[in-house]
Formats: structure tokens, sequence, C-alpha cells
């Protein structure tokens, strides 16, 4: 018998695909199905074969009402409206709105952080392009190691949502950190995944045959061959703008000032340090792009004579920077992109935001401009999670209230695939 729905939920009638893992906190899935379920949500579940030693997939299968995943050779494990061609793995994957973790074991962590793929949990995450969540459960020691330190900032990085662990009793007994979320606040990041500004599914390869450039990080001037004139950018944004053209089947070129994400199809990254480094990377690819997001925080002065070994503190007297613009990356790429291609332009600011921004659209001819607060509490910059407006060339601002990074990606996408080939922006050339 079907559970009763509400309508008003995010849940309702959405497709969530919960992958359970080997660890004591798996026998809290039973309830979180159930809750799933009431809300109205549609789910599927895979076990990997240590989830299988704390639950039976009957259970999980009589609670989610469809048949669970446990190899990835199964073609039981497909559900029968779905294609029945014995991988589950990939019908699941592309089946799914939102993918879901619980428990997150430190095996799972480093599994889903390295791409490994050979049993059916970390194997139908790979294949699946939906937002990832996790829900990490283990022993204090393990999650403080620092190889799961590693592996959580990489999904983190990459996307993915953590909820938890928090503080209390653990199997061992002890108390510590790393005991499951409560099961309100792993079902409350599902529905932000799937609420309003969640991703809705974007139509199946809306950016086939597409090929976009997206910078991303702060780059770095050097000062010396130790030291250099940065800024906080972390990269998030623009990893997060590459995932959702890949997910759209774009082909993407990643010119990065940051550590570059692990590799994917459909990804070519391009590693730079400097502004103009960055600027002759993008030259590079610029021919045959359709868009350039703009993503990478390019600095705005370098130093006019580096010295080429390290400066030393006890000189005297202290050393004096003289500092130059650098080169105007994003103005050079309005004025020399080729015909059609789509340039999106971001503003970080610290006050008057919306001001700075309005006149930043105007001198820079882009077709789209993200504006965001890069100060105070919940900053963007460095952050998850990001508050921005869209700013378009004929007044129209759209704002974007606070939303993982991921969800912002996805609303500009849309946007540059509302607007189509390049406008009337084309034909700015101003520079700041």
């Amino acid at each position: 018998m079907e559970l009763p729905t509400t309508d008003a939920d995010p849940l309702a009638g959405r497709r969530v695909l919960l992958h359970v893992s080997g660890g004591i906190a798996a026998v809290k899935v039973p309830e979180l199905i159930t809750r799933l379920r009431r809300a109205g949500a549609l789910v599927r579940v895979t076990m990997s074969p240590g989830a299988q030693a704390f639950l039976r997939p009957v259970t999980l299968q009589a609670l989610s009402g469809a048949p669970v995943a446990t190899r990835l050779l199964d073609p039981g494990g497909e559900p029968p409206e779905l294609a029945a061609h014995g991988m589950s793995h990939l019908t699941l994957g592309a089946w799914a709105e939102v993918q879901l973790v619980v428990p997150a074991t430190a095996s799972m962590l480093a599994r889903l952080a390295t791409g490994l793929a050979d049993e059916i949990v970390s194997g139908t995450a790979l294949a699946c392009p939906a937002p990832l969540i996790v829900a990490p459960a283990m022993e204090g020691a393990m999650w403080r190691h620092p190889a799961t330190v590693d592996n959580v900032a990489s999904l983190r990085a990459r996307g993915a949502q953590v909820v938890g662990p928090v503080r209390g009793r653990l199997a061992s007994g002890r108390e510590d950190s790393g005991r499951l979320a409560p099961l309100e606040e792993i079902l409350a990041a599902v529905r932000r995944a799937l609420g309003p500004g969640g991703p809705a599914p974007a139509p199946d390869g809306d950016l086939a045959g597409w090929v976009v450039v997206v910078t991303a990080g702060g780059t770095r001037e050097p000062i010396d061959p130790v030291r250099y004139l940065g800024n906080r950018s972390s990269g998030k944004m623009g990893w997060a703008l590459a995932a959702e053209c890949l997910r759209r089947q774009a082909q993407v070129v990643l010119v990065t000032a940051a550590p570059p994400p692990p590799p994917r199809a459909g990804l070519r990254v391009l590693q730079v340090e400097t502004a103009a480094e960055m600027l002759a990377a993008v030259r590079s690819v610029l021919g045959g792009a359709r868009c350039v997001l703009m993503a990478a925080a390019v600095a705005d002065y370098r130093v006019a004579a580096p010295s080429p070994h390290k400066r030393k503190r006890e000189a005297e007297p202290a050393p004096v920077l003289t500092l130059v613009p650098t080169v105007d990356v994003l103005a050079a790429v309005v004025a020399e992109r080729p015909p059609g291609c789509l340039v999106v332009g971001f503003a970080a600011e610290t006050e008057a935001v919306l001001e700075h921004a309005r006149r930043k659209l105007a001198r820079k001819g882009v077709d789209l401009l993200v504006a965001n607060q890069v100060s105070g509490e919940g900053s963007a910059m460095g952050g998850d999670q990001a508050a921005v407006t869209l700013l378009s060339p004929d007044g129209t601002e759209r704002p974007l209230d606070r939303r993982p990074k991921a969800a912002v990606a996805r609303a500009i996408v849309d946007a540059v695939v509302a607007a189509g080939p390049a406008g009337p922006a084309a034909g700015s050339r101003a520079r700041e």
C-alpha cells in the first residue's frame, strides 16, 4: 500500500536514490525510507556487501516498494518500469534526481572520493550525475584521520553535501564525534537539494555539442619564488559550473588556478597560476567555445619586478613593492570571442554589491553577470554556499537566496541556455 503524500513537500513525487554502506548506523535506514515515502518521495535503494551484514535487502525492498540493487550486474535489482539490461548502476544513476549515502562509512567515503566503482554503491554513485549527499558515521578516530579529512574535502570540493556526523554515543560505547546525524537533518538536506532553487532535472543533453570554457580559482602573482599576491578564492564555484555543464553533456575546458578536480569524462583541465597565464590558456581554446563562464577571481595587480630570489626578512630597508595592473582577462575574452559565444562574468563585491555589479555589467559587455557578496558571515569566497544576483544587459535582475554552489551553478547554466547565442552585448568592448 502506498504511503500518503504531501503535495506541498519538496519530496513529493521526486526520485531519491538511497545508497546504504556497511556500518552499524545502517539500522536507521528503514526509518529513513519510511519518512521519505511518507513525504511522497519515490525511493530506490542500493546496498554494499557490508550493508547486507546489518540489514536484509528484502526488508528495504518491502519498505521502498522496489527491488534493491545489491550487485553491479543484477537484473533483479532494476525496477520493472526501468530498462532491464542488467546493469543496475547505469539504470539507477540515470533515474535519480538526488542520491544519498546513509551511512557513509570511512571506506565508502574513500571509494567515492577516489572514484572506485567495484561494487554497487560506489559504481552507481560514479555513474549518477545527480547531486550527492553523504551522511558519515564511524568511530571518532576514523573521522579525524587525515585520510578521511582529505576524502571529505575532495567530495565537498566537487559539490557534495556532507551532513554530520554529530557527537554522541558510538558503537564502541565511547562519546565522540562520528555518530550519524539525526534523520531530520538528513531529510532537510534532501529537501534543500530538491526544493525551490534545487535541482529540477535539466533537459537531457541541452548542452550536447557545446564546448564550454570555465575559469576557476584565484590567480597568484609572484613576489619572489616563494611568495605571491593572491586572494581567498577556492575554485568551488568554477568546479560546480564545470560539473553542471558536464551533467548536461557539454565538453568542458576548466582553466583553473586552484588545484584541479579529479578527472572526468568530457573534462579537460588547463592548470595556470597568473592572470597572464589564464588569458593565454583561455585564448588557446576560445575559438571553438559556445560559452565562457569566468568564475575565477583574477588578481587586479602584479609586482612590476618580481625578485628572482627569496626576499630576506633581515634585509634593510624593508622592500617596497611596485604594483602594476594585470591583464584584464574578462575584457579580452569579450573582445576576442567568436560569433555567438556567450560570456558570463562574475563580480565579487564587499559593499554596494548591486551598484558596483551594474557598472561592471555595462563596462564589460558580458551577456550575464553574477554578483555576489564576499565579506562578512556567509561570504561566498571559499565557502560551499553563495547568495548571488544574476544581472542581464536588458536590466533583468534575478536574486538567488543562499544555497549550495551546485544549485547556484544550475541557475546560471539555466540562464545561459535560455539566453541562446550571444546578443547585443557582444558589441561592447569597454574595459574596466
